[in-house]
Formats: C-alpha cells, structure tokens, sequence
C-alpha cells in the first residue's frame, strides 16, 4: 500500500491573518514571524500584499532573506501592476487572485465570465514570463458555477500556473459539499490544489478536513484562526487533526504550535481564548471529579491528545466540580496526606471557595484549608513542605 504524501502548509497570518480587523503588525514582527513559521516547518508562508507599497514590498524583501526553508509567496491581484510590484521585492512565487463567482465578477469588473477567463490568460503568461511560479486563486469560488470554475482551472493550467486556490471567501461551505467538489476538480486537472476557507459558520477546519479527503494537496490557514470577519481555518487545528482523523502528516512540528500562536497573539493584540483547542490555556486541564478520577488512573480515559507532544502537560484544576480523587492527589503533589474524613472536609472548602471567588483554587488554598482543620483523635497531623 503506498503511503499518502503529506499535507503542504501555506500560512496566511501575515496576509489574511492581517487583514481581521484592527490587526496590524510592524515589519520586525512580520519578520519575527515568519521566522517561527520557517523554524515550526511550515513550507509556505504568503507573507503580504506589495501593491500596499514600498514599506510592505521591503518588508517582504526581509522575510525572503530571512527565512531558510519555507517558500515566500506574494499576494497579489489578478493585474500586471501588482505582478510588478511582487517583482521588486525579491519573491519567487505569486498568488494571483480574481472572484470568479457571477456577483463578485459583476460588482468588481463589471464584465462576465470570458473576461475572467481571458484575463487569468494573459495575467499567469506574464507572470510565468518574468520568471515567476503562479498559483492562481478563485476568490468566492465557494459561490461560482461549478463548470465554469472547471473552466478556470484548465485556463490557469494551460498559461502555466502550477496550482489553483479554491477560496470559501464567505464561509458559506460544509464538509460535505467541500469533499465532493474536490472531487470534481480532481476529474478534471492534475494541477495542485488549495482550500482556503473562512470560519463564518464555524466549519473553516471542517471543510480544510474534507477538501483534503476530497484530493486537495494543500491547505491554506492562518494561525490562531485568525483573518477577516470570523477568520480563517486555524493553523494548529487543521496540522493536528489532519493527523488525528486521517493520519495525515505535515512538517509542521506540533510541539512548537504553542510558542508561535503566543507570538502571533501580542502582535495582534487578541489573547488567546482559555478553551482555544490546541493552543488555548486548558486544552489539557481537568476539574470535573469524575473525569479526574478516570485520569489518575489512566490518562486516555478522558484525553484524546497527548499534552507531551505539543509540550504540554496535563494538569488539575481545583475547583467547585473536583472530587475527592482530587483533593488528595492535589495534597500529595505538596507533600500532604489527609484521611477520608479530611479530604472530604476539605473538598467542600474547596467548592465554597470556587463559588464565591469564580476562580480556581489555588495550592496555597489547599494547604491552608489542610493546616486548619483540626488534629484528628489526637494523632499528629501528617504534613510537608509545600513547593
């Protein structure tokens, strides 16, 4: 059985990830970045827009001579003045951008269907002409005729581009139509292709799942999510669960997914959520007495990920759902033994407190609430050092 190639990365953060809204990163954090990127072995990072100008065409010339391993790729328009502009800031590579849906076609052109098609033609022979390789990007393709956006990919392929750029631009997709028309473009090109997919219905990860399945080779994402309206497909949710669901690889190593959605969170200004899967603060911490009790037992009864590789670990949260499996391994950690009956005095401490503080309790708590309770039938109370 031949094994499946892995999954090719292409991070948008510096791009689509710029664009959510009040989002703005300086050239050194572009730069700081990228270099995480290149070093968490992403192999593609779409790193701007150079038709924003000379600052961003510098910027992106830094990030080419900065980054060792993965490839730089330039943003552009489907025009020969942005294709001109990627030019002088050193990429080998572009993405060439144009809505290929009737109403985006419309309200931007003005014009129709052939147009577009004659335009991708000439537009991809410029740019293969001056040395560039182009992917093409259909943007709102999730809201364009099907056959005709057949149409676009064999345009695109036959002027010379080397991959085409399905773009669910509204986020109005579901899995299960993303997987068939994948499997429909697959029928009709050997060409590279790419999910872009936007999170407006919550299905941005989904959908990048089911485009994979369906014969896409690359994925389009963005760290954190992040990107315009409700962001884009989560760089660390689709690397991971490509591998969970599908037992498909890519380069990217899981372990430093956690410094680099840190990195991209301060330059963005938007704290990473405590529940943010993967990344987020209590993806691997556990409160719930019955949950707790299962995983001092046995780690996988209530966690599917292994904290380790993604540098992590699991930990146990005090607080007003624990249970007595808790508290004592709690007081173990910090050199504590109690009986049944502490224990349980202890627990309900432990649930006052949560309820009236709205936090969870802390180690310090624990062992004063163990110090206060009173001797028991006269016996010395067992105690440690608290670390």
């Amino acid at each position: 059985m031949t094994s499946l190639l892995p999954v090719i990365i292409n991070d948008s953060t510096l791009r689509d990830g710029e664009q959510a809204p009040g989002v703005a990163f300086t050239a050194m954090e572009k730069i700081a970045i990228a270099v995480a990127l290149d070093d968490a072995g992403v192999d593609e990072i779409e790193a701007g827009i150079p038709a924003m100008g000379s600052e961003e065409i510098a910027t992106l010339s830094a990030i080419v001579e900065a980054v060792e391993h993965a490839e730089v790729i330039a943003w552009c328009r489907m025009t020969q003045k942005d294709v001109d502009a990627a030019l002088l800031s050193g990429v080998g590579r572009v993405h060439l951008s144009v809505p290929v849906s009737d109403r985006q076609i419309k309200a931007k052109f003005g014009t129709g269907r052939q147009a577009v098609l004659r335009r991708i033609g000439k537009m991809v022979r410029y740019a293969v002409s001056k040395g560039l390789r182009v992917s093409v990007g259909g943007e709102d393709a999730s809201r364009a005729d099907l056959d005709f956006l057949k149409r676009v990919v064999v345009v695109a392929e036959d002027a010379g581009a080397h991959r085409f750029r399905y773009a669910d631009t509204l986020g109005v997709l579901d899995p299960f139509a993303t997987y068939e028309i994948f499997r429909a473009l697959c029928a009709e090109t050997d060409m590279e292709l790419e999910f872009h997919g936007h999170d407006d219905l919550g299905l941005a990860t989904a959908n990048t799942l089911a485009s994979i399945r369906g014969g896409a080779t690359h994925a389009s994402v963005c760290v954190l999510g992040l990107g315009e309206r409700a962001g884009n497909a989560a760089l660390e949710e689709v690397v991971t669960a490509l591998r969970e669901t599908q037992g498909r690889e890519t380069g990217v190593s899981l372990a430093q997914l956690g410094g680099l959605a840190e990195m991209v969170a301060v330059a963005a200004g938007r704290p990473i959520p405590e529940s943010k899967s993967i990344v987020g603060g209590s993806v691997f911490a556990h409160e719930s007495g019955i949950h707790v009790s299962g995983l001092l037992r046995d780690a996988g009864t209530y966690q599917a990920l292994d904290p380790v590789q993604f540098g992590r670990e699991q930990t146990i949260v005090l607080g007003k759902h624990s249970g007595g499996a808790s508290i004592r391994s709690m007081l173990r950690s910090i050199g504590l033994e109690s009986d049944h009956q502490r224990i349980t005095e202890i627990l309900a401490q432990v649930r006052e407190r949560a309820t009236s503080a709205k936090r969870a309790v802390s180690l310090d708590e624990l062992a004063e609430f163990h110090a206060a309770l009173p001797v028991a039938n006269g016996s010395p109370r067992l105690s440690g050092v608290v670390q």
